[in-house]
């Protein structure tokens, strides 16, 4: 797929749109562009100009996507990255009509988030590596503590500052035991910050000053003294949990996902925990509470006289 600079000049336009005025994620921005790209590819093999697009075209090349192996979801980012644009144009060049509205991807089973039990997340936030730099050691706890305790998702950690700023895009207020982030669609919120993630944060702070280079803004800091990547985080997260044991694959969102389910089995509150992560329609909350109907059902299993005993 082209990069974004040999697309034609209108899908150019409408990317500076989404990264200067929408201020879209850098990630969203490279789906979007590789999506445009298909878009660009599929309107040259039929020798269509982008303008003549119609509905039946869509449908044939959104066809052809999912034959080719792109998922129902893959194709609906697609079919979003599209839409945008023609309306976009639209308003810019007064189309007569947006060949997208209407189209939509084949239907996906939506499966469930994947999140620790209660007594594997626990182990993973208290465990501690023996051997290694003791100042990332401190940072790698830290990091496990926010992201189970305040449910952060990786890209708000990785942007936390270590103080507080005009240009912070997040940082954590110790004294109000409080973090406050810059989540999806640059809307800001606040989680609270408890008692083992502060005393974490204090000793990766009593560190940071040996590792950070002069004059870095960020929280997390690598290695080499800079902010920290998801990628990095990703990898020192996978390593710390089969250092700890655990089975399977552990990476950030699964740490975010352990703490939506764990704070709905104790509370209950699903508005409470849609405001903590952050979600702005409750609909994308209320999978938690599948993963809670689904850990009721094996107590119910594994305790009642009357159950039926599963495989």
């Amino acid at each position: 797929m082209p990069g974004a600079t040999a697309l034609p000049e209108p899908l150019q336009r409408y990317l500076t749109h989404l990264r200067v005025e929408r201020r879209v994620a850098d990630r969203t921005l490279q789906l979007y562009t590789e999506a445009l790209a298909r878009l660009v590819a599929g309107a040259a093999d039929q020798g269509v100009a982008l303008a003549a697009v119609q509905p039946h075209h869509v449908r044939r090349w959104m066809a052809a996507a999912h034959g080719g192996g792109l998922s129902p979801r893959s194709l609906a980012l697609m079919l979003s990255a599209w839409r945008g644009f023609y309306r976009w144009w639209g308003r810019e060049e007064a189309l007569k009509q947006n060949p997208v509205e209407g189209v939509r991807p084949p239907k996906a089973p939506r499966p469930l988030p994947k999140a620790l039990p209660v007594d594997q997340a626990v182990a993973l936030a208290d465990h501690r590596k023996r051997d290694g730099n003791p100042a990332l050691l401190a940072r790698d706890h830290a990091i496990v503590e926010l992201l189970y305790g305040s449910g952060l998702r990786v890209g708000e950690l990785v942007g936390l500052d270590w103080q507080a700023g005009d240009e912070a895009a997040g940082w954590v207020d110790v004294p109000d035991a409080t973090v406050h982030v810059l989540g999806k669609g640059r809307k800001r919120r606040s989680v609270p910050v408890g008692g083992p993630s502060l005393a974490a944060l204090a000793n990766w702070l009593h560190h940071r000053a040996d590792v950070a280079s002069p004059g870095e803004r960020a929280l997390f800091v690598s290695q080499r003294g800079t902010r920290i990547t998801d990628s990095q985080v990703r990898s020192r997260l996978r390593a710390l949990a089969q250092d700890a044991g655990l089975p399977g694959s552990v990476h950030p969102h699964m740490l975010r996902h352990s703490f939506a389910s764990h704070l709905l089995q104790s509370s209950g509150d699903l508005r409470a925990v849609q405001e903590l992560l952050g979600h702005a329609n409750i609909s994308t909350t209320q999978v938690y509470t599948r993963l809670d109907f689904q850990h009721l059902a094996k107590v119910y299993d594994a305790t009642h006289p009357r159950a039926r005993k599963r495989d």
